[in-house]
């Protein structure tokens, strides 16, 4: 038996979502704070589903860093992993409140110090699975960090998974950002992509056949492609293609976080061995559960008797 179900390595940072919903941040005029980072999300809704979730990160010695600690502490997120370093204040990052996907603006300083000694090999024998993101993957030294630390897991038996939640402007090249997918596609993570990951990526709208088809030819076996109010399609290599429709939701709140809801909710549901199919449809319950609320997930939610 692991000790840990999921360990998340990657950003953690503050966002300030915009008060007003529906325009671009040039027109926001005021903002609420929030814990943010996919991975630290992602660890969160973890831990309030019940399972034993590491983040892996780093800090700055700061306010807001004392407020990520507090936040993550509070759900039962392990935080012993979490470097707090004096020379980099924690990043952060302004959001828009949009229904769609929305605008931001990174200020990333401590996320990216990310280290290898934070990662030891007693950690990742201890762990089922080790998640990360296109984002943590953008910058050095976390990207160098990463890439290696997700070859040793898999080679003491993990299980990985990514978000490939690709932007442009966190990246020097696309091409860059297209090799170093491909390098960890190499382990044969779970993935998760969107439409819109994979129109920035690519530079074009591609058939989702050819989309599956790339993660494939790199080694992948499961990749879940989300489309937003359309639902999900999931390729598993050699089988039929799944898609479900998205649960319909009168008024969406925000959408920030609802791929890191409906990543964590497909793989509380991978780690308990349930199959593929119902994986699908508790992450698209927690989907629209974030859609339903600005920020994050809703103290007041018990996620799990939502989901079972």
């Amino acid at each position: 038996m692991k000790d840990i179900d999921i360990l998340c390595v990657g950003e953690v940072l503050v966002d300030f979502i915009g008060h007003q919903t529906g325009v671009l941040i040039n027109d926001t005029r005021d903002y609420h704070r929030y814990l943010g980072g996919s991975p630290a999300n992602v660890a969160m809704n973890s831990a309030r589903l019940g399972l034993k979730s590491v983040l892996v990160a780093t800090v700055g010695n700061d306010g807001f860093g004392e407020y990520i600690f507090e936040r993550l502490t509070g759900v039962g997120v392990n935080t012993s992993y979490i470097a707090t370093i004096n020379d980099k204040p924690t990043s952060v990052v302004f959001v828009s409140k949009t229904d769609s996907t929305p605008d931001f603006i990174p200020f990333r300083k401590a996320d990216a110090y990310i280290a290898e000694h934070q990662i030891s090999a007693d950690l990742l024998l201890k762990t089922n699975i080790f998640h990360t993101t296109c984002f943590a993957l953008s910058k050095n030294p976390a990207k160098v960090t990463i890439l290696k630390k997700a070859e040793e897991a898999f080679n003491l038996g993990c299980k990985l998974s990514i978000d490939v939640n690709y932007a442009e402007k966190l990246w020097n090249s696309q091409e860059e950002a297209i090799e170093v997918i491909k390098s960890y596609c190499k382990f044969n993570p779970l993935v998760k992509i969107s439409e819109d990951d994979m129109l920035r990526l690519f530079g074009q709208q591609l058939p989702h056949e050819d989309i599956f088809n790339f993660f494939h030819s790199e080694g992948v076996d499961t990749i879940c492609l989300t489309l937003g109010s359309k639902g999900v399609k999931l390729s598993e290599k050699g089988k039929d293609i799944i898609q479900l429709p998205a649960i319909q939701i009168d008024v969406v709140q925000d959408a920030t976080g609802a791929g890191d809801a409906f990543w964590s909710g497909f793989l509380f549901a991978y780690i308990k061995k349930r199959p593929i199919e119902k994986c699908l449809e508790v992450a698209l319950q927690l989907a629209a559960l974030k859609l339903q609320n600005v920020g994050r997930l809703p103290d007041n939610i018990n996620i799990l008797s939502e989901l079972l």
